[in-house]
């Protein structure tokens, strides 16, 4: 079988072009964007781009995804460099890669799916996760595996005469088959024991975080906790969900980190998180975080928001919160013309319109973190008296008490 990329501290940095396919209908900005992700993406594994390719087309190539020209191009441009590998913005299909493989024979072809599931493999921490994230890779292996025995040949002879190379793709769509059917097992024990611990807090405020990848949610549970939490400016930095049991005078509550959205998000890898995203199926109160000084904020927004809708999680109480105020650019607009929101204060009058539950912030610089703190625990309050509504009142104004609990 072909070998998969892995990368280590004490190999070379690997090198890699990277290529899109833009419909016509969407801004040469916006494909560009698109791509500086896929880099980001990139990076978070420690490969270095060198070069990045854009067609415009309304459908990719049906046999090598971009057209030939331009496939003509990428070929040139990776021979003269001694590129290591050519990375998709999309999903290829079974044709695509194997087309791309005899056109780049010993260069690496990836898709999104696969650079982001070695992006899983390379952060998850816990059993659980590393179950989780190698389902996801056989999952996606599994209908692709025809590409990988393409360099088998093919004995000739009469009707039901088999070759080696499908004798033994047989053999591995069997091994991985009876794999995946061994970590759903593995995972359903795991997921029975997560059951038994959430039963355990079922009297209790559950709050999570959610938002794009990398737009400070673990930074934010640092803030809001007081507690050590991984944060890091990568894709992915957090994969396992960490808890955070709190109290705040006579009112405790958990908060959980959880594991950010992206664009294109692999469907093997919701499949396979399934029991990770449970943390926020099952929170009363989600914190939607969102990085306002990126260019498609928005964008992002709705990204998160289809995700949480397709895990049965759209229509929970949430606090909008906006971060990195500090690093938001403001926009120079002619007067006397309709615009956007170009400052801070614009974006906030106009989410207070729309009557959306919001605070900004810098969780990085300490600004407003109080008042995010008075936000999110005036709905932790109100959610606990729904709960135990014969609890005595108490007095806003008490000081903040924490307590720190296990990671999960």
């Amino acid at each position: 079988m072909k070998k998969e990329f892995q990368y280590t501290s004490d190999t070379k940095q690997p090198t890699a072009v990277l290529v899109a396919v833009s419909p016509k209908q969407e801004s040469v900005a916006k494909a560009e964007e698109y791509l500086d992700e896929l880099e980001f993406l990139a990076s978070t594994l420690g490969v270095v781009t060198k070069e990045k390719f854009m067609q415009r087309l309304d459908y990719p190539d049906t046999r090598t995804f971009v057209g030939k020209g331009k496939l003509e191009d990428i070929k040139a441009y990776v021979k003269h460099h001694g590129i290591d590998m050519v990375i998709f913005d999309d999903d290829l299909s079974t044709a695509h890669s194997r087309n791309l493989d005899r056109e780049m024979e010993g260069v690496m072809i990836i898709d999104r799916s696969l650079l982001i599931l070695q992006i899983f493999a390379k952060r998850a921490q816990t059993a659980q996760s590393k179950l989780q994230v190698e389902l996801a890779q056989y999952q996606y292996m599994l209908p692709r595996l025809t590409n990988l025995w393409t360099h088998h040949s093919r004995q000739k002879g009469g009707i039901g005469m088999k070759g080696p190379g499908e004798t033994e793709l047989e053999t591995d769509k069997r091994i991985i088959r009876d794999k995946i059917s061994l970590l759903k097992k593995k995972l359903e024990k795991i997921d029975k024991q997560s059951n038994v611990r959430r039963k355990g807090r079922d009297r209790q405020v559950k709050v999570a975080l959610v938002g794009y990848t990398n737009v400070g949610k673990s930074t934010i549970m640092k803030r809001i906790s007081k507690a050590d939490v991984f944060a890091e400016n990568k894709l992915f930095a957090t994969v396992d969900s960490t808890v955070r049991k709190m109290v705040l005078h006579n009112i405790p509550f958990l908060l959980t980190d959880t594991v950010g959205f992206i664009r294109k998000l692999p469907t093997t890898l919701i499949e396979g998180f399934k029991s990770t995203l449970d943390d926020i199926v099952d929170a009363d109160i989600l914190i939607h975080v969102v990085d306002i000084s990126h260019e498609s904020f928005e964008e992002h927004i709705e990204v998160v928001n289809q995700t949480l809708t397709e895990i049965g999680a759209g229509d929970k109480k949430t606090l909008m919160v906006f971060n990195k105020i500090d690093a938001f650019e403001e926009k120079e607009y002619p007067p006397f013309e309709d615009h956007p929101p170009a400052t801070v204060e614009e974006w906030k009058q106009s989410y207070l319109a729309k009557g959306t539950d919001s605070v900004f912030i810098s969780a990085t610089n300490n600004i407003n973190i109080e008042e995010l703190r008075e936000r999110v625990f005036k709905l932790v309050s109100d959610k606990y008296y729904e709960i135990f509504p014969n609890h005595n009142q108490y007095d806003y104004n008490q000081h903040w008490l924490y307590k720190e609990d296990e990671e999960e």
